[in-house]
């Protein structure tokens, strides 16, 4: 602006702010809108696939918590050899026939272990080698013959009513740990989610109570595949 002193010709500018030029790119820029293709539709597909890992992984969570004390009652390995076999047999859960008796082999295998393990021990010779075989009432009857070792006669190594008991209590350890999966009991008992998941809130604690009396009575002394002694 220019203004004009009235006692000496002199003009003197004065500046004047000029607003800022508006981004035409800017204001007129359309808001982003969303595409809905090929990713959206595979986004939508891969979202009941994560809930279900989820619900499988929360699921073997909750019956590891609740069975981690039994689990000290079973050989070693038959736990874990039973949860990496578990998602096969299980399948895509549609608990069909082929699936309903894979998991029924799954659990006879395990069980069948958990009985006849029990029977099992072992000695140590001189040099260091350890050599394993069943428990009979006539002593130890080595896995393989003719390895030309002197078998121990010891009274400890024959069958005693206590190795009974021992195999029984596994037996029922397993059973409380496999039923309180519930890929087991879909597939087992179709109909009855309700019933089972009532009856397993308090069957492995129980089972375990049982069970840690009757290792007090009859303690495990034997060193056999997958039992250590208590």
């Amino acid at each position: 602006m220019e203004q004009r002193s009235p006692d000496v010709g002199i003009k003197i500018y004065t500046p004047t702010k000029t607003p800022p030029p508006e981004d035409a790119d800017t204001a007129s820029a359309p808001e982003p809108v969303p595409a809905k293709g090929r990713g959206s539709s595979d986004d939508a597909a891969a979202a009941p696939a994560g809930r279900k890992r989820k619900a499988v992984a929360k699921g073997v969570q909750k019956t590891l918590s609740k069975t981690s004390m039994l689990a000290n009652f079973l050989p070693t390995g038959t736990l874990l050899t039973f949860e990496m076999l578990l998602p096969s047999a299980y399948g895509s859960g549609e608990c069909s026939g082929v699936n309903t008796s894979m998991i029924h082999a799954l659990l006879g295998l395990c069980s069948l272990s958990c009985f006849f393990f029990h029977f099992t021990d072992s000695f140590k010779t001189p040099d260091g080698q350890v050599y394993y075989g069943f428990v009979t009432p006539r002593g130890l009857s080595l896995f393989k013959t003719g390895l030309g070792v002197e078998v121990p006669q010891d009274e400890r190594y024959r069958v005693r009513f206590s190795d009974l008991v021992h195999a029984v209590m596994s037996v029922m350890v397993f059973a409380a740990i496999a039923l309180s999966d519930f890929r087991v009991t879909n597939c087992l008992f179709p109909g009855h989610v309700k019933e089972m998941d009532q009856v397993m809130e308090s069957f492995p604690v129980m089972v375990g109570v049982v069970c840690s009396g009757l290792f007090l009575v009859f303690p495990n002394t034997r060193y056999g595949i997958g039992c250590m002694a208590t």
